[in-house]
This record gives C-alpha cells, sequence and structure tokens, in this order.
C-alpha cells in the first residue's frame, strides 16, 4: 500500500466517523489502540449481541483456582450464546493485572521452564567424550553444543574439544601435538581419525 492510498484510507475515516476538532488525537488513540491489542484481529473485531451488557466478573487475582475462575466466566458468558471470539475479548476483564510489569512478572514465571538459557563458553569444558560414545557421536555432540554457546570464540572450543578427550585417546595425543590449530583444523583432523 503506498503513502496516497494510506491518505485516501485515513481521510475517508475520518470523514466517515465525523470526528471533531481532535481529530489528529482521537486518530492517534484509535491507531495505538488497535496497535496494542494482544488479539488477533478476527477476535478484536468481535461484536456482542444486542442487548449485551458485560456482566460482573470476580476478577482472577493469581491465586484462587483457575479452573474454578474459567468454569464461573463460561457459565456467566453462555447465557449471552457468546461466540468464542468474544469470550476471549472478555475474558481479558477479568484478570486484575495493573501494570506491563506485573503481566511481565507473571508471563515469565508461567512460562520460565522454556526459556533458553544462555550457556557460557566455559561448559563446553564440560562435554567430555563418554566411554561408549563414539568419535562420531562426540563430534556432533559438541558441534551442537557450540553452535547454541553464542559468544565463544574458536579458541576456547578447540581447547574444551581436546581436554574433552580421554588422555589415553590416540586422538588426544596427536591434537596436544600440535596445540595451535584452530578449531577448523582440529575437527578436520578428529573427521579423518574418525574414518
Amino acid at each position: 500500500m503506498c503513502a496516497e492510498d494510506v491518505e485516501k484510507l485515513v481521510n475517508n475515516r475520518l470523514r466517515d466517523l465525523k470526528i471533531g476538532k481532535n481529530l489528529e488525537d482521537t486518530l492517534r488513540v484509535e491507531v495505538d489502540r488497535a496497535n496494542s491489542s494482544p488479539f488477533t484481529s478476527k477476535i478484536e473485531q468481535a461484536a456482542p449481541p444486542k442487548r449485551f451488557s458485560t456482566p460482573s466478573f470476580t476478577c482472577f487475582k493469581g491465586y484462587s483456582d483457575p479452573e474454578s475462575h474459567l468454569k464461573h466466566f463460561k457459565s456467566l458468558m453462555i447465557l449471552y450464546k457468546a461466540e468464542d471470539a468474544l469470550m476471549c475479548k472478555v475474558f481479558a476483564m477479568t484478570l486484575s493485572i495493573s501494570s506491563l510489569k506485573e503481566l511481565t512478572y507473571f508471563f515469565t514465571k508461567e512460562y520460565t521452564s522454556y526459556r533458553t538459557i544462555k550457556k557460557k563458553p566455559d561448559h563446553l569444558f564440560n562435554l567430555c567424550k563418554k566411554p561408549d560414545e563414539s568419535l562420531r557421536d562426540y563430534i556432533k555432540r559438541f558441534k551442537a553444543e557450540k553452535t547454541n554457546n553464542v559468544g565463544c570464540d574458536d579458541q576456547i572450543a578447540s581447547s574444551a574439544f581436546k581436554k574433552c578427550l580421554p588422555v589415553e585417546h590416540d586422538l588426544y595425543r596427536e591434537l596436544t601435538i600440535t596445540p595451535s590449530q584452530t578449531l577448523e583444523e582440529v575437527f578436520a583432523t578428529t573427521e579423518s581419525y574418525a574414518l
């Protein structure tokens, strides 16, 4: 959509809404409201049925039974034969969250188990080759961990890879003979050794 189309759209919308003096302020508030909604446009545009008045709900404060709260909500909304989209829109009013800080806290608390934990480069020194693990599997596991370790330079990774090999392994001796190898060279030597 080009700038002219947007301008026409805005002008038509303003004419249709018959907005008075505070034209720009009203439009800005409406745009901000539309952009700040957490709902999809289908939910945002859901219209309540005729004679719908929002029932009085008990706000969910976070320390009562959530299933009981949902049952209460659904039992009140079923009287209005409310569609799913309208129920989503109205349900937000039953939550007692007073700030973004509070919402952020509850959101992160609820989904903290899915959080990606940033690993430090020294984590690679804990990836020792297991006695029953093949050299190829160890290389795959090490490379995967190295990839997930943002900010780890190749010199640290190279040192960790060598250090995590068993001392009695022939590859360990071969890699420690030339200690200034790059990570790419270490992997190339290891790959050829694995073959």
